[in-house]
């Protein structure tokens, strides 16, 4: 049966409606197409190529390791190194690229190679992805995402390949080992620079054995950090450097400052509160202390990764490292959590209040009401979300609280630390956990508003009346 065609006379232009084709609206077919592409990775990784014992993978399993490598979270219930096939862990490699530049960055990036046209509705879907404020600029700045892709990726892969190999040692350089530290080169680099936090070192241990080891830590850091600054950042940087543009920009400034402020306070906080940790930092000496307070302290904002143990972790670091990792990278980067700018933005928000100002300024600047007020929406959902997430994962888990809470806030803010209880997590915690990587990936705010029905009301003025707060 043929669809009723409907034609409308609008002047002398005939329209036809079909009532049964639905327009998506470009915000939801990018939240949909994070969606296919976690069905379609669970898919691959379910089938027995894809594990080394040549068995089918759990569907659980399977979809939460597709669900942590597209929302480059990190979390795992399955060692990436021992338990996954070389095909397995291409697959996962691939999820985490797609997932950390957003599948419409690659579409549009070849359409702008084989010279296609790109539609409004496809510069719109690359501005939902990318977060980027305008969409002027949008089209160029997907092809500096690339050019950043396989500059900083490249870079970094091949000072991992000759840190892994270890040149100096070559009387034990095989074909073998060279084949082996060059595909940990390119996963590590890659799975840094979109922080993502999946690593093949084996057995959970993550860069443990490199906790002392300069090439390691400022390798990965700085592509954790050149990841989660934000490619509109990146870009701005860049143009300022060549001078095309005559400044950085008022958002690019804010993002460094905060980001600057967030590691070195995160490194001394790490310093201080393990120092004397004889799980931890208390074995090391001060340079290496002062390595590994400043690894943790970059990753815990969303990459994922950590050269010491974080179950050993006190509860007050532990509770420390969830407030980084709820604040999480720049908007339009590789990262997650509710952003640097967010955080800057609320806090500048509440001393306005508390000085009674009618405006908030940050450095001789008015921030418009509407990104206050969606800086404070997103903190509130955050923050309800995660409550009810870490509500409902505690009546169903035996794990202490903090533990239960580090777990929802690391999946809610893409970041992959654990202390230890992913894999022993039940099916239902294992979904839920899933979700929340997934909803920390594409914004709560962004699927709340997809499925809320707005009612359009008229222009009325409502009377007001006083309300106590406080």
């Amino acid at each position: 049966m043929k669809p009723l065609i409907v034609q409308l006379e609008k002047g002398n232009i005939l329209r036809q409606i079909n009532p049964l084709k639905r327009e998506f609206s470009p915000i939801q077919l990018v939240v949909m197409s994070y969606l296919i592409i976690i069905l379609l990775g669970a898919i691959l990784l379910a089938m027995p190529f894809s594990s080394r014992s040549g068995q089918s993978t759990d569907a659980v399993d399977s979809i939460f390791t597709s669900t942590s490598a597209v929302a480059v979270t990190g979390l795992v219930v399955k060692d990436t190194a021992t338990y996954w096939s070389p095909i397995g862990q291409v697959i996962i490699l691939l999820l985490i690229q797609i997932g950390g530049l957003g599948y419409i960055t690659i579409f549009t990036f070849f359409l702008l190679v084989f010279q296609r046209k790109v539609t409004l509705k496809q510069e719109i879907m690359l501005k939902e992805t990318l977060n980027n404020p305008t969409i002027r600029e949008i089209l160029k700045l997907s092809r500096h995402v690339f050019y950043f892709v396989v500059i900083f990726e490249g870079v970094g892969a091949l000072i991992l390949f000759l840190r892994f190999l270890n040149p100096l040692d070559y009387y034990n350089i095989t074909l073998e080992k060279i084949g082996i530290s060059a595909w940990h080169g390119v996963f590590s680099a890659v799975s840094a620079f979109n922080n993502a936090g999946f690593d093949l070192m084996g057995n959970f241990k993550s860069f443990t054995e490199y906790v002392s080891d300069p090439v390691i830590t400022l390798t990965i850091t700085s592509l954790i950090i050149l990841g989660g600054i934000g490619f509109s950042v990146l870009s701005n940087m860049y143009k300022t450097f060549r001078g095309k543009d005559p400044k950085l920009s008022y958002h690019s400034k804010i993002a460094i400052a905060t980001t600057i402020f967030l590691i070195v306070s995160g490194t001394l906080l790490v310093f201080i509160l393990e120092y004397d940790n004889p799980k931890t930092l208390a074995p090391l000496d001060f340079s290496s202390k002062i390595l590994a307070s400043y690894f943790q302290s970059v990753t815990a904002r969303t990459a994922g990764f950590n050269t010491i143990a974080t179950g050993a972790l006190t509860n007050a670091t532990l509770l420390f490292i969830i407030a980084l990792m709820f604040i999480g990278a720049s908007p339009g980067g590789t990262g997650g959590g509710i952003k640097t700018t967010t955080a800057t933005a609320i806090f500048y928000y509440i001393k306005s209040m508390i000085n009674r100002k009618n405006t908030v300024e940050i450095g001789n600047r008015r921030i418009p009401y509407d990104a206050v007020n969606k800086s404070v929406t997103i903190l509130v959902i955050s923050i309800t979300f995660i409550f009810f997430m870490t509500l409902i994962v505690s009546s169903i888990e035996p794990f202490a609280f903090v533990r239960v809470l580090f777990e929802v806030v690391s999946a809610y803010g893409t970041v992959g630390l654990s202390t230890g209880i992913t894999p022993f997590l039940s099916p239902i915690s294992k979904l839920l956990i899933a979700f929340t990587m997934y909803a920390g990936r594409v914004g709560i705010l962004t699927i709340i508003l997809i499925f809320s029905m707005q009612l359009r009301r008229g222009k009325v003025l409502l009377p007001t009346e006083e309300l106590t707060v406080g």
